[in-house]
Formats: C-alpha cells, structure tokens, sequence
C-alpha cells in the first residue's frame, strides 16, 4: 500500500505541470473543472494530499485556473485529507491546514470567524459556500460547520473582492459540497470519543438512469462537552443533490442543504490577574436556563451550458434562510476587592435572516490579436431580509463565587423587542480576462462593480436610514513559467471592506464610506525531485484605510480613522519523502500595524499608531507528518504553532501563542473499512482562541476519538 500511494501522488505532481503550462485555460481546463462540479469531483483514489496545484479551482479566478495558473495565494485542501486527519469542523481545516489563517471563533460570530494576513473577522476575511457569498447578519455566520459533506475547502489569501464585493480584504474560505456522481459510490463513519462524544455519518451516490445521478450526505454530532455544567452540545447537517444531463452540453443540479446546531454555551473564563487558573478551567459560568441555537437552510439551483467548445454559460440561483437565537449571560469580570465574579451582559438575540440571489456569467476562449485569450463577464444580484430581535440594551448583572456558585436564572430586564430591520439590495457586474503573451507569459487582469443599497430602521431608537455603498475593486496581475515546474508571478489588487456587517449597518456608521485596501504581491510555485514535491512562496503588502471603530468614551458613536497595514511572506511545501514518509509544512510571518490612529480618551488624544491589530499573530505555522510504517497501517503528527495576539487596541492585554500537537493511527482492517484512533491537543494546552481583556474563550483541552469507516 505505502508504494502505490506514493506512486499515485508522484504521478498527479509529475503530470500537472507540461499540460497546464502548454496553454491557456480553454476546453482541457474547463472539462477538469467540469467534472468537479458537475460529476462530482475526482475519483475517491485520486484524492491526493498536498498543495494540489493541478486542481482547477474558481475561488482564486473565475476562469477556472489552477493554482499553479494563479498570480495569487490559493490553498485547496482536499475533503480526504481533512477527513484522514481527524478535522471534524470548517475552523479546525482551515486553521490547521491553510498557510497564515487563525480563528477567532466565538459563539457570537458563529463560531465561524479568522483572521489571514493582518485582517480579523467575517468583514475582511469572507466566507462563502459553493462560490456564493454568505452575508453577515450584525458579525454572525454559522453555516456551514460540518466537514463531512466537503469536496474541499479552498482559501484564497490576500484581497478578493475583485471576485466576491465588499469584506475580503484578508481573503476567502470557500467550502465546496460534494456533487453528484455517475459512479456509484458510498461511504459511512461512526466514532466515539472524550466527553461523551459520538458521532455519526453517512454518504452515498450514483446514477438513476442515464442521464440522473443524485448525492446524500448526512453527518451529526453529539457530546457532553469538557466545560461543566452545560457545555454539550448536538448538530446535525445534511446535503443533498442531484444532476440532470439534460444534453451533452447542458447540465442542471438542484441541491438542498441545512444545518442544525446547537453548541457549546460556553462564552469564556474569567482572568485572574493575567491568566485562567487550572481551577477555573473546565467551569462554565453561564446561567442554568441558557440557549443557543442556529438553523441554515440553503437551495441552489445551478444550470451549466456549453453552446461550443469555446463558449460556457453558468447560472446559479439560491436562497439562504438563516434563524438563531442566543440567551445567555456573556461576560465574565473577576472582582479582585471581593474574590467573587460579576456576570453582565444577559443577552436574548433572535436573528431572522432571508438571502435571495442570482449569478450569471458566461466565459469565452479565443484569441486576440493573435494571442490566446480566456474572458468571462458576468453579474450578480441579492435581495436580503434581515430582522434581529433583542433585550438590547443587554442589562443584569449577578455576583458568583468561581469555585461554589449557583448559576441562577436568565434576566430580561427590557424585554425581547424588534430592534433591527433591514432590506439590502445588492447587484455587481464583473470581468476577468487571461491573455497569453506568449506561451510561457499571461497577464491576468479582472474589474468589479458593486452597488448594495442598504435600508435600515431601528423601531427602539426612532431612527432609519438608507444609503447605497458602492465600490470598484480591481486586480492585474502576471505570470511566467520559465520551465515547466516553475511559475513566478507578480499582482496588484483593490479591495473594500464594510463598516462593520454591510447588512446591520448602524446610522452613526451609515455617514462614512467603505473602508478600501490595496495589495502588492510577488511569489512563485513549483515543483521539485521529479514531481514529489510541490512548493509556494508569497511575500506580500497590503494597507487598508479609513479604518471605524467605537469611541470608548461614546461607545453609541464612532469615528472612521486612520490607517491599517501588514507586510509578510508565507511558505508552504509538501513533499514525499520515501514510499512512506511524507511531509506537508507551511508557515507565515507577518508585521501588522495601526499606521494612523488615534482616540479620544477622557478628553486626551490617544494615539494607537504602530501597535499591533487586535486579535491577529505575528507568526502561524502548521506541520503534518506521515508514516506508513507497515502494510495498512498509518500514522500522523500534526503541529498548529499560532504566535501571541492582543485584546486591546493599546497592546496592553496579551494573550499568549499556543502549540498544539495532534496525531490519529489508522488501520486498514478490510480493504473497505478503516479504524481511526485520533488524540488532539496531546500535550493538553491550556489556551486561548478568543477572548477579551476580561476572559479567555479556551480551546478543548486533550480528548481522544476512535472512528470506524466504511466504503460500499
């Protein structure tokens, strides 16, 4: 087994580079990328590991290049690998796997929020599902969660609303379902683990008749929880699609997916000083009656036609429904004078959310002037709904002792209200073009146009407004392939961020314009030893401005200020070492400033210039090593190195880095099933993904799992 993996990774590494480089993306390209969207995705036993630069992808261009074609940083991490590495969230597969992306999860952004390259939360870094953008409702995005229904997950670093509008500043996480196939195929996991959990999955595909095929993908998740009382938590999430061949050039999938969770009511533990003592660490100081719960419904109907082999139409309609509701008491504040905590902040939030939309675009191979060339244009329209309900202004407030408290009830002491509703109207045209100067030259070279008009009331405060924020992104970039395993490429890129969630914007925040960023990127791509190993290089700099943030004099008002920057290279390699030695390592470095900005703090300016931005590492480094150390059998090691982060705009809260170590066994117990014992976080850490300069939101301490997986 070892020497047949090796030999299949060498031979996709070994065959990616002569056919991709000979040409401009035109039929071969678009067939690959065809059958990944349409046929659903490689055969299972191609799924390779690596940097998987020959596979064609549409989150870093929408000619369907791949990314040793794209002047920019693309990682595409592939479904198998997250899955043979034990990675059962989307948070846990980006952050371990992606060069330079940490998580900042929190139950009040969805447990769905990173930071790449400088730039923190879900108005910079932009989520998206299947290609389409998922809006923000007031800092929150909670679906999808669950990687078992994952193709892959591609991330896309560095500005990208040349692609997808306003809010990718940092970058990109696209999580690409599963599609149907025309081979039958199915697939199943059970596992159980620390804490009570269990877990419970399902897959399964194939054709009905000539021209249907249909996948099912059912996962749910359920655990006791490591923080006591009440940190269980359950969900479960379900993808279904299928394809129609209408004709041989035209294709229709409609798919259904929703999601059901309900997480951990865990909002973090209170600071002692400058750390969460050992006593304190598995406590869970929230209140008995405490709720949190997300409901995701998406439909997508996309219809694929290629008239001639020059000419692909592609059109995707959906809608998105999102309910949540959080009760809970989320913040923590140790009393040094008292030896007793203080609870505040008891929050009841409902959000209503309704997303409809519409993308068409349509690509054209040809050339021009005598050279090859690859265009495709095309437009995209929402409508979105969005109502939250709440017992703003958020009162109460309890004292508890931390190691003998009563957890006490839920407090609502304004009632739960409409205080936010709003209707956004969004519509974007767009453009990008590959043209091939000469076989070993391309220029690449793309333009957006949005324009969301947002509408806003807010009933509790008599206040509304309605404004339309529009922006021009732009990117032109180069690549050249002086031989066949090496492309060096060099880009330039305009990007707009939004004031805060584009959807819930505030009327204080309504009187100022998007922020705007630039980035400057240079790097290369290759391969090495024959095609057993791949590598990438990216040295970057990116400044954003006119940057909004809160007074904290006036915390109702806010100010647009000032100037944020990040400079950093970012390295990645994978390579097979021997028929069962392999290594994949990727690292970034970085230096993120506040260039410009000062505040006003009781009546003193306060200047924040040159410190480092909330919330974002200096360093980030991943490592996976395996070794297939006899007939069937595999182990991993894999380490997630993330530097120390601040909470506060004066760098005056540190939080520190972390290391975590995890590791999995498998054992291939019949050529159709699989035993995986998987440990995480084997040196049993304590530390932080999120927090505040009162608590600590802490990662799971060491936890075990065993899984079994079958193939029918």
């Amino acid at each position: 087994m070892p020497a047949r993996r090796a030999r299949r990774s060498t031979t996709l590494a070994a065959s990616l580079a002569a056919p991709l480089l000979a040409a401009a993306p035109g039929a071969a390209e678009e067939l690959a990328l065809d059958r990944i969207d349409v046929a659903g995705g490689r055969p299972r036993e191609e799924a390779a590991p690596g940097l998987n630069l020959a596979t064609p992808s549409r989150s870093g261009s929408r000619l369907g290049l791949t990314p040793f074609e794209t002047p920019a940083s693309l990682d595409i991490i592939s479904g198998e690998t997250i899955r043979a590495r034990g990675q059962n969230t989307v948070e846990e597969a980006v952050t371990q796997n992606a060069v330079g992306i940490t998580s900042i999860a929190a139950p009040g952004n969805g447990n769905l929020a990173f930071t790449a390259r400088g730039f923190a939360g879900s108005g910079s870094v932009q989520q998206l599902y299947d290609g389409t953008r998922l809006y923000v409702g007031a800092g929150t995005v909670t679906f999808p969660f669950d990687t078992w229904s994952a193709e892959r997950i591609e991330v896309l670093r560095g500005p990208a609303s040349v692609l997808y509008g306003e809010g990718a500043i940092g970058g990109i996480v696209n999580v690409v379902p599963k599609k149907p196939v025309f081979t039958p195929i199915g697939e199943a996991r059970a596992a159980i683990g620390s804490d009570g959990l269990a877990r419970l999955a399902l897959d399964t595909g194939g054709p009905v008749g000539e021209n249907l095929a249909y996948r099912l993908n059912l996962s749910g998740n359920r655990a006791d929880g490591w923080v006591k009382p009440d940190g269980d938590f359950r969900n479960l999430a379900l993808s279904a699609a299928v394809t129609w061949r209408a004709a041989p050039d035209l294709s229709v999938t409609l798919s259904h997916d929703l999601g059901y969770n309900e997480p951990t009511r865990y909002w973090g533990s209170p600071l002692i000083g400058d750390r969460v003592p050992d006593r304190l660490r598995f406590t869970n100081y929230n209140i008995r009656d405490s709720q949190i719960a997300w409901f995701d419904n998406w439909t997508q109907l996309r219809t694929e036609w290629n008239p001639t082999p020059d000419i692909t139409i592609r059109n995707t309609a959906y809608r998105l429904s999102t309910e949540r509701h959080w009760r809970d008491v989320e913040q923590y504040t140790y009393q040094p004078a008292t030896g007793l905590i203080r609870r505040s902040d008891y929050i009841e939030i409902f959000h209503h959310q309704e997303q409809i939309g519409n993308r068409l675009d349509a690509t054209f191979r040809g050339s021009l002037f005598g050279f090859k060339t690859s265009t495709v244009v095309g437009f995209d329209v929402n409508h979105i709904d969005f109502r939250r309900d709440s017992n703003a202004p958020f009162g109460g407030e309890s004292t508890v002792d931390p190691y003998n408290f009563s957890q006490g009830s839920f407090v609502n002491l304004t009632g739960t209200r409409t205080d936010i509703v709003s209707r956004t109207r969004q519509a974007s045209v767009f453009a990008e073009n590959r043209l091939e100067l000469t076989p070993q030259l391309a220029l690449v070279t793309g333009v957006r146009y949005d324009v969301p008009r947002v509408a806003v009331s807010r009933p509790l405060a008599a206040t509304a407004f309605e404004k339309t924020f529009d922006s021009v992104s732009t990117r032109a970039a180069a690549i050249y392939t002086p031989t066949p395993d090496l492309a060096l490429y060099a880009q330039y890129a305009t990007a707009a961020d939004p004031l805060g969630s584009l959807i819930t914007t505030s009327v204080a925040q309504s009187q100022f314009q998007l922020a705007t960023g630039e980035q400057v990127e240079a790097g290369a791509k290759g391969l090495f030893d024959g095609g057993r190993g791949e590598w990438t290089f990216a040295g970057y700099h990116i400044r954003k401005d006119n940057l909004l943030t809160p007074l904290p004099d006036r915390p109702t008002q806010v100010a647009q200020v000032g100037s944020q920057s990040s400079r950093g290279v970012e390295v990645a390699f994978a390579y097979q070492l021997s028929d069962a030695w392999r290594i994949e390592a990727n690292t970034a470095l970085l230096r993120a400033r506040y260039d410009t900005f000062a505040q006003t703090i009781d009546g003193a300016a306060v200047s924040f210039s040159g410190k480092v931005p909330v919330n974002v590492p200096q360093r980030v480094t991943n490592v996976w090593l395996s070794y297939a150390f006899a007939p069937g059998w595999v182990a991993r090691v894999g380490v997630n190195d993330v530097g120390p982060v601040f909470s506060d705009f004066a760098n005056t809260f540190r939080r520190p880095g972390y290391t975590l170590l995890n590791a999995s066994l498998d054992w291939q117990v019949t050529p159709a099933s699989r035993l995986s014992l998987r440990g995480y976080n084997l040196t049993d850490q304590l530390y932080a993904v999120s927090g505040n300069t009162n608590s600590w939101l802490l990662g799971r301490p060491r936890s075990v799992e065993l899984a079994y997986h079958v193939t029918f």
